[in-house]
């Protein structure tokens, strides 16, 4: 690899940090850890971390001499001074003289020598850092020297790349035993440059950010240099179906299958978001016929398994010619994995004295031969992440069985590691949003209804997909709600419905929740208007809806665990009104479709709801229509708007909440919710 080291943007980042009073070692220590961290090769999604020693002012303003460390759930790539929290160094070193130090004290004297009490919590590698004498010191998990010491002769590898250049400490988990076994080997040879923690990752250190980086990109490089030396080449393939199951039709199956029931709320599941990757390398990984062996074998570093668990959901190839099968067989291998993990915990935990609670069985990556690989988590972005770290992964232990034979740590170290409260701390506690895990597709998302209710389902904890024939307007919603996904589509085009459930289908994983919700006012005198009126109010207020209804049923039906249909039937389908007949028409059409999904697919656990609504501002009705109808009934704007029993008027959110209620309300199907404020001549009977 080569230095990123920029002078000028070292003395930069001096710069725009000097008016905050942050000195310049600790401007430049923040400055190469960025380096470092913006490297998927060196560090991933908050892993890895740095210290400067320094002397800093405490809260009384007195100087102390300090290590500013990296604070648990601090990413690198993209830290800030407040991420490397100052501690007090002396009591830090006075604890290397105890024989042992639990994880709960260690954490515990940590924060008492915080100099900011506000200050997040040390890196749980703190007493590595402080223990080592050097002014700076960084710790990666480099893809290359993952693939050298993930070996089972990796000291041999190691004298054999570094000739004595660095310390070689055997696996210990991290903590205080780890500290003390790292700062024995190096008090044996203090002139040694790194540090390699066997199965684990590098610790580099200098006396300044610069010298520590380099000696970094240096060592990394030589790891590099070992890999590409007398390299054997890997994988032999398997033997594939001469065609591959489509991306979209494979990626529902796999995501019902490692769905989980909640034995706690029937009807309910837990779901996943899936991400998906692939390339020449994945293919060549997940394709090989040994994949059962050097898959499973175990993580590449022990801080990936809280993301990734300990080792990925393998299945067959997905067989084109044979639908039902691959489904039949994917669904085995989910129950199977399922199981082996509830075994491993069984076994693990009894060793460690029956003293954890067991975290959910699914998996995380899943390696599909013939298509590629899969993260899967709770959110699209934790899925991302998942699926970084197996890519990463993926090329480690391709290099590792190139030069050797892929060896991580055991089955009893991963256990220790997954289940250790320090790294579990990691992910934090806050509490699940009800929709997580969910896929939510929004239709007519450009108009105010679709797109408030798109906000109030990310809200919830949905991912959310707004359609809408006008794609800017989609894009144009989207862009003030955080996280969501826009595209255009005309829900009246069958064809181009599907592929757009399809592309979602690809992106996440499946559907779970679809309000449709596009539809557009045609008035005229029934007897009197013309065909092309009706036929175009028919193709948008109800074939649109049926279109959108059937491409999401099949993909709910291929997950195999529920869904929920929901439609904007508006206050017409009941209560037509004059001059009302071509909207109102296909609206009691599509309110016939609520109850008739609901009756069909009951079976299937997918739930079909309405929303009979009136007088949304900018809803269905535009404007200008709602003007002239106030003024032909001689009120105000503002009155015919609240002409109600309540008179209160319902604004678009209003119904967004009434579509999230009906996502949430698992025993509930074929019901029409009315938001109107009150009209009994809408009322439903």
């Amino acid at each position: 690899m080569k230095s990123a080291w920029s002078d000028r943007d070292a003395e930069a980042a001096i710069a725009a940090y000097a008016p905050s009073g942050v000195p310049r070692d600790l401007a430049l220590r923040i400055y190469s850890t960025r380096l470092l961290g913006r490297d998927p090769k060196l560090v991933l999604h908050g892993g890895g971390n740095t210290s400067l020693k320094t002397r800093l002012r405490d809260l009384a303003g007195d100087g102390v001499d300090v290590l500013c460390v990296k604070g648990s759930g601090w990413d690198m790539g993209t830290i800030e001074p407040a991420g490397l929290p100052a501690v007090r160094l002396a009591p830090l070193l006075k604890l290397r003289a105890r024989d042992a130090l639990s994880d709960e004290d260690m954490v515990r004297v940590q924060r008492a020598n915080l100099i900011d009490p506000a200050s997040p919590n040390p890196s749980v590698e703190t007493l590595l850092h402080a223990f080592l004498p050097h002014a700076v010191v960084d710790h990666t998990h480099s893809t290359a020297i993952l693939s050298i010491v993930d070996q089972a002769n990796s000291r041999e590898l190691c004298d054999e790349v570094y000739n004595g250049r660095i310390g070689f400490v055997p696996y210990v988990m991290p903590g205080f035993a780890l500290a003390k076994a790292a700062a024995d080997v190096f008090d044996k040879n203090p002139k040694v440059e790194g540090l390699i923690l066997d199965k684990h990752g590098l610790f580099s250190f200098g006396k300044d950010a610069r010298e520590s980086y380099e000696r970094t990109v240096e060592l990394v490089t030589r790891a590099e240099e070992r890999i590409a030396k007398n390299r054997k080449s890997v994988f032999v393939s398997a033997q594939l179906p001469q065609a591959a199951m489509p991306l979209a039709d494979v990626a529902p199956i796999l995501r019902g299958a490692c769905a989980l029931a909640d034995e706690a709320s029937e009807g309910a599941w837990r779901r996943l978001i899936l991400d998906f990757r692939t390339s020449d390398q994945i293919l060549n990984f997940v394709n090989g016929a040994e994949i059962a062996r050097y898959a499973n074998a175990g993580v590449v570093t022990p801080d990936h398994t809280i993301r990734t668990k300990n080792w990925p959901l393998v299945v067959t190839a997905p067989d084109a010619a044979r639908p039902a099968d691959t489904a039949q067989n994917i669904r085995a291998a989910a129950q199977a994995f399922i199981g082996n993990y509830r075994a491993y915990f069984a076994r693990q935990n009894a060793r460690a004295g029956n003293t954890k609670k067991m975290l959910d069985p699914l998996p995380r990556i899943a390696l599909v031969p013939g298509v590629g690989l899969f993260g899967l988590s709770r959110s699209k972005k934790d899925a991302a992440l998942v699926a970084d770290l197996a890519e990463v992964a993926i090329e480690s232990i391709t290099d590792a069985e190139a030069i050797g034979r892929y060896q991580p740590i055991s089955e009893a170290d991963m256990f220790d590691m997954e289940y250790w409260s320090l790294e579990q701390a990691k992910l934090g506690g806050a509490k699940e949003l009800p929709l997580a895990g969910q896929v939510s597709v929004v239709t007519g998302a450009g108009g105010a209804i679709g797109a408030a209710t798109a906000k109030a389902f990310v809200i919830a904890g949905a991912e959310v997909v707004l359609l809408d024939i006008d794609e800017n307007a989609a894009k144009k919603s989207a862009s003030a709600i955080k996280g969501a996904l826009a595209f255009g589509c005309d829900v009246t085009d069958a064809k181009a419905v599907q592929a757009a459930f399809d592309k979602i289908a690809a992106h996440f994983g499946g559907v779970d929740i679809v309000v449709s919700n596009a539809g557009a006012a045609w008035t005229g005198r029934i007897g009197e208007v013309s065909d092309e009126v009706l036929r175009k109010s028919f193709e948008l207020n109800f074939f649109a809806h049926q279109n959108v209804a059937q491409a999401a049923t099949r993909i709910m039906l291929a997950q195999g665990i529920g869904g929920c249909l929901l439609f904007n039937v508006s206050k017409a389908s009941v209560n037509p009104g004059p001059d009302f007949g071509p909207y109102a028409l296909p609206k009691a059409a599509t309110f016939a479709l609520v109850r008739q999904y609901a009756l069909d697919y009951g079976k299937d656990g997918i739930r079909a709801n309405g929303v009979n609504a009136d007088r949304i501002r900018s809803g269905l009705l535009t404007a200008d229509f709602l003007t002239e109808r106030s003024k032909a009934r001689g009120v105000s704007e503002k009155e015919y708007m609240s002409g109600n029993l309540l008179q209160r008027e319902v604004t678009a959110d209003d119904v967004a909440q009434a579509f999230v209620a009906q996502a949430l309300a698992l025993k509930t199907t074929g019901s029409i919710v009315t938001v109107d404020g009150g009209n009994i001549g809408a009322a439903l009977r």
